[in-house]
């Protein structure tokens, strides 16, 4: 890869850390210099001198291709929405073609919008994986486990079987890793999630499940097990630092604590739990007892976009007004759970704009109206800034977006096949 440059007014280094008119060098698929002065050598620029330069973001949970179900079932609750509305569609539409162009969909808006890695559970998802490399994002890929047949799967038997054959395709993938997802502790029986557990172990993956997200799901789970999802996962060994837990809405003290305990990663997913009205997950506790705390979008039929910088504001606003306390969630705090917080639970190094790490870097645009002038450019970010703004973006060393344009997608055709598969769905 040819050795560039990228120029920023601001260069945001980690939250907290700001360097004012730099450059960072890249070489290959790394950040080799942060400098002051731009390598006389160096003739390929990125940037300019009053942009905002942060690490790349990290959306910690999504289902990619619910993009082409974004809006088809609105201003619901979660078990309506999901029994009477997604899964139907699901069974009925879903195949490796919409996955493939539902994801390569999702991988447009999150690289536009500044994203550069994400984690994702669905079906068919060597088709998340196959659109996550075309357009050259970082993914965490993890094909649904559940007890009840699936689009990709008519036999639950087989479901571990299944995984391990989609594991063995692509543990070797430098850009796209694979997870093991059990869907939910209420759609896998404990049996299961004993099988998916000792599956994740012995290939020393990410185990990625949706946690405690609603009351509803609490109460039928107390029902059937006698405790919370959070202490049925304790109680069968399916919490540790590899445990990554989306929503994490309606947790008592000691679920807190046993995720503390077990080094649990927690995906937020702000907006998705407010839509859905699932309610408001404890973050400033969670953080407080020391839980890593991360930002996904959660999928586009229940968000219903990518953006992870609208996220972001979404989730430092939300908790202020929860708490009636201002302080809460700082500025600095909420850019670190969509970055080094992501990076982290993720397992690579990311989430900082250093020497030596990995060179995921989003650019916005500073001559944007929204972002002038700059008086501290880290509350731009979490306040002013939006996904329009985002101007270039690097992923591994390689200049995925350049001024607001995709260098991996074919846009105009991408749009016209969506909106074919959208003329498709309305008919059916």
């Amino acid at each position: 890869m040819e050795r560039f440059a990228v120029q920023g007014g601001y260069i945001i280094t980690s939250p907290g850390n700001i360097l004012k008119d730099s450059y960072l060098i890249v070489e290959g698929t790394t950040i080799e210099a942060v400098s002051e002065t731009l390598p006389p050598e160096i003739s390929v620029v990125l940037g300019g001198p009053f942009d905002i330069v942060i690490p790349g973001l990290v959306n910690t949970h999504t289902h990619a291709p619910m993009t082409l179900f974004r809006g088809m079932a609105d201003d619901l609750p979660l078990m309506k929405w999901l029994h009477e509305y997604i899964f139907p569609a699901e069974a009925r539409f879903v195949d490796r073609e919409f996955v493939y162009m539902g994801s390569l969909l999702a991988a447009w808006e999150m690289t536009r919008s500044g994203t550069t890695a994400f984690c994702d559970g669905y079906f068919f998802e060597d088709e998340v994986g196959r659109a996550a490399k075309e357009v050259g994002i970082r993914a965490w890929i993890g094909e649904g486990i559940l007890q009840f047949p699936t689009p990709s799967l008519a036999d639950p038997a087989r479901t571990i079987e299944h995984t391990r054959d989609f594991i063995e395709r692509w543990v070797e993938d430098p850009l796209v890793k694979p997870t093991v997802f059990p869907h939910a502790a209420y759609t896998c029986s404990p049996e299961l999630l004993v099988q998916a557990r000792e599956l994740a172990r012995q290939y020393d993956l990410l185990f990625q499940i949706h946690l405690s997200e609603t009351s509803a799901e609490v109460e039928q789970v107390r029902k059937d097990h006698g405790l919370s999802p959070v202490e049925l996962l304790d109680s069968l060994g399916c919490l540790s630092e590899k445990t990554l837990a989306a929503h994490c809405v309606v947790l008592t003290d000691h679920d807190i604590s046993l995720l503390a305990q077990h080094a649990v990663s927690v995906s937020h997913n702000a907006e998705s739990n407010m839509k859905l009205t699932s309610g408001i997950a404890p973050v400033p506790q969670m953080i407080a007892a020391g839980i890593n705390v991360t930002i996904g979008t959660d999928g586009c039929a229940s968000n219903n976009n990518l953006d992870l910088i609208g996220e972001i504001s979404t989730v430092a606003k939300l908790h202020k007004i929860n708490t009636m306390d201002p302080t809460v969630l700082d500025e600095c705090t909420s850019l670190a759970l969509a970055t080094e917080n992501g990076a982290r639970a993720l397992g690579f190094a990311g989430g900082r704009l250093e020497a030596g790490k990995v060179a995921d870097i989003t650019v916005l645009d500073g001559h944007a109206p929204n972002l002038v002038p700059v008086h501290n450019p880290i509350s731009h970010v979490i306040y002013a800034a939006m996904g329009a703004n985002v101007k270039d973006v690097v992923i591994d060393g390689r200049i995925v977006v350049k001024n607001f344009t995709s260098m991996t997608v074919d846009e105009e055709s991408l749009i016209r096949e969506c909106r074919t598969i959208q003329e498709f769905l309305s008919r059916r």
